[in-house]
């Protein structure tokens, strides 16, 4: 059982229209999040939305564990682009991750997670390179289009470091303190590290996919509401399909 979550209904794409389509599923509701449990494109799967934010992320990656015994969970989404080469259109699948906002110093360094002496998590190898590769038949396919609708440089596959933390960043101060603390970050968002803590503590595989809807500066609340609603799910669509498919 494959465990496939997303913050917001638009990150998710289609999956649950197809999976109603390909046969029987079940709605579980717990927690106030409805579970939907069925065939993905072949692949056995539970599909629900976390909500935004680590806790709500937290909450829902336990539950994933625990009641419905997922051997692995992917997230998908967008975020906001921290490195100077992450542009609007670009994807960023996750190799670790790291709470930005975490700070319990002086008792324990910043961005460690106390009594785990860890800051930094690793998402799962072989998840992460069928993501990377999925993204990348997604953008061979779908470049040229992606491309004209942003108007800028091909979109491109990026892997490294995803951030998260309870804020939306928003403006050319917070982005250049997150590039001058965390050099290496690639994207910035708000439930991948805490869904990857959780995976860890229990020993489950995880991995996290983002498109990047934004920039992360003064001018991300309207370029991440206009790629939500314009774009988000062709590229959770694309990719999550060419995934799980791989995956059969």
């Amino acid at each position: 059982m494959l465990g496939i979550v997303a913050a917001l209904p638009q990150e998710l794409g289609d999956l649950i229209a197809d999976m109603r389509a390909a046969g029987d599923i079940e709605t579980v509701t717990l927690g106030q999040r409805d579970y939907t449990i069925g065939d993905a494109h072949g692949v056995r799967a539970v599909v629900t939305l976390a909500r935004i934010g680590k806790v709500a992320a937290a909450a829902t990656a336990s539950a994933l564990i625990h009641v419905f015994d997922v051997d692995a969970i992917v997230f998908t989404g967008v975020a906001g682009g921290v490195h100077a080469d992450v542009q609007v259109g670009d994807i960023v699948v996750a190799q670790t991750l790291l709470q930005h906002d975490l700070d319990a110093s002086p008792l324990f360094p910043r961005f460690e997670v106390p009594l785990l002496d860890k800051s930094r998590f690793a998402a799962a190898a072989g998840l992460s390179d069928a993501l990377a590769l999925a993204c990348e038949a997604f953008l061979a396919d779908q470049g040229d289009a992606l491309q004209n609708r942003f108007a800028v440089v091909r979109p491109r596959v990026h892997r490294g470091l995803v951030v998260s933390g309870d804020r939306f960043v928003a403006s050319h101060d917070e982005l250049h303190a997150l590039r001058g603390v965390l050099p290496d970050a690639l994207a910035v968002e708000m439930e991948g590290a805490a869904i990857a803590q959780v995976c860890f503590e229990y020993g489950v595989p995880c991995a996290v996919v983002r498109t990047i809807s934004d920039t992360a500066d003064a001018a991300a609340p309207a370029s991440f509401t206009e790629f939500l609603t314009a774009i988000a799910g062709t590229y959770s669509s694309g990719i999550l399909s060419r995934f799980l498919r791989s995956r059969v």
